[in-house]
């Protein structure tokens, strides 16, 4: 083994390979509305109290609309004789979500100093504001402003969409594709999907399969209708469906290798199912043998189900064809994993092999790599490995757990190492304040019966000092020791420090 290693979704927008996305739909990540908040709760918007390095007129701005009355809002702005931008008003908008009607006024308020030329991002801020609040009827009239400004676009009817699920209002967000065509927007399979992604996102699946079924004859759906509707049934852990899915899928449109995220939901589905690993790795086979693989999700969730019951056959199969899939660089969990399989699989070699070759990958190993082949190594009394893995954890600054310590400190005495029993108890002594006792009492005995019996009276006055219990058969084979060795006064010494621990004690 190598001595010298150091420490050192699918995108939810399936809708940008299309080229149709003419603005750009609210940032998911500016107002934490988050489409799968729990339900029953108040969002969370972001506030621009906690956004650091905000310029200061927006700062400004977005302080007068979380604070100011709405009679005095205008005038308030007014008052700051502050010119905006677009960016302005979208950056104000980002951070004003949880005050939407002094957003809606301040929205206007700009309007004068553009000369009503708002960007469409900033139109699609407003309509989401309004829709996360519920406010539908505000919502679509500044829908009808927008078409008007000739500003409509999929993006957004996707915050629409959205906003109408959240609010568990699934049939109007179904109602409003339906109406997409009046206000100039095509309904086709690329908005279909954006309403598939937003009903799946909050967990009614079953909603987007119904209405698929409503709508096949006249919108045909594809690989991205199929990989929505599998990441939802994955979500849901329904395997049943997820199988029904797949099935379609194939059918209407044939093996493709660069569907791997379709192939990921449909295989975690299984895994998480009635039929477990033994289903997913069923259709596994069937899916290597059309070279089309999941991604690494499936991969990771598999590796960590055969280290749990112990697969080396199909953790090994895993294993072996994931570096096929380009996207599927293995990392520090799935390296654990294959090597907690190899110890499983009593392979020290490949194990150690394999912790090894992280490194060269890129792949750092951690504390639970380490821990994984240490501990198997000292339970199958390995000193020979168990040594440099030690010397290399404790390098890298990776301590062994207390079991493995605990095991390890009675191996190395046992195996006639004692100098590595006392870097293990150090190491342990360093770490942990807890059950220090059975090791300190193997310790000490074991150094006594190797005949260092000077090191093993230091270790027990240290233990002593430390307040550790040392067991009065371990004092008297240190009686015999110390009086064969004519120090008798030693032993005194130590016998007077364990009785007033006794008596602490008692």
């Amino acid at each position: 083994m190598a001595n010298n290693r150091k420490r050192n979704h699918r995108d939810q927008d399936h809708r940008s390979n299309q080229n149709r996305h003419h603005s750009r739909s609210p940032d998911p990540n500016h107002n934490r509305v988050n489409h799968q908040s729990p339900k029953g709760k108040q969002p969370v918007f972001a506030s621009y109290i906690d956004t650091p390095n905000l310029p200061p007129k927006v700062k400004i701005l977005c302080e007068i609309i979380a604070n100011t009355p709405s009679l005095e809002l205008d005038r308030s702005l007014d008052d700051t004789a502050i010119r905006v931008s677009t960016e302005d008003v979208e950056d104000v908008l980002k951070l004003s979500y949880a005050y939407p009607a002094a957003a809606v006024k301040f929205f206007r308020w700009a309007g004068y100093q553009l000369d009503d030329r708002h960007s469409p991002y900033a139109w699609n801020l407003i309509i989401d504001m309004l829709g996360k609040h519920c406010l539908f009827d505000a919502m679509w009239d500044a829908i009808k402003s927008m078409k008007q400004e000739g500003m409509l676009s999929l993006a957004t009817f996707a915050s629409v969409f959205g906003s109408y699920v959240m609010a568990d209002k699934v049939k109007d967000a179904v109602a409003a594709f339906g109406v997409m065509e009046q206000y100039g927007c095509v309904a086709d399979v690329v908005a279909l999907n954006s309403l598939f992604s937003a009903i799946c996102r909050d967990g009614k699946t079953v909603d987007a399969r119904d209405f698929l079924n409503t709508v096949r004859s006249r919108i045909k759906p594809d690989a991205d209708t199929y990989a929505i509707l599998l990441e939802g049934w994955e979500k849901e852990q329904d395997a049943v469906n997820a199988r029904e899915t797949f099935d379609e899928m194939v059918f209407q449109t044939g093996w493709d290798p660069n569907n791997f995220s379709a192939y990921d939901s449909f295989l975690n589905a299984l895994l998480n199912g009635s039929g477990g690993l033994k289903e997913a790795m069923k259709f596994f086979v069937i899916l290597k043998g059309k070279k089309c693989y999941p991604g690494i999700r499936f991969f990771k969730a598999a590796l960590k189900e055969c280290a749990m019951i112990g697969d080396v056959k199909a953790g090994k199969l895993l294993w072996d064809y994931m570096s096929v899939q380009n996207d599927c660089k293995p990392d520090v969990e799935l390296y654990n994993s294959i090597i907690y399989l190899y110890t499983f699989d009593q392979d020290v070699d490949l194990a150690g092999r394999t912790l090894d070759e992280m490194v060269f990958k890129g792949v750092f190993p951690d504390s639970e790599s380490y821990n994984i082949l240490f501990q198997f190594l000292i339970k199958t009394r390995n000193f020979r490995e168990a040594q440099p893995i030690f010397t290399e954890m404790v390098k890298n600054e990776f301590v062994p757990t207390h079991a493995s310590c605990c095991l390890a400190v009675g191996l190395f005495i046992e195996a006639g190492v004692p100098y590595t029993a006392i870097r293990v108890w150090k190491c342990m002594i360093e770490n942990y304040d807890y059950d220090l006792e059975e090791a300190g009492n193997v310790l000490v005995g074991g150094l006594r019966d190797l005949n260092r019996v000077p090191e093993a009276v230091k270790y027990a006055d240290d233990m002593l000092d430390r307040g550790i219990k040392l067991a009065s058969t371990t004092l008297a084979r240190l009686r015999q020791g110390l009086a064969k060795a004519g120090k008798g006064s030693v032993y005194d010494e130590l016998l007077k420090k364990w009785k007033l621990q006794e008596v602490s004690c008692s």
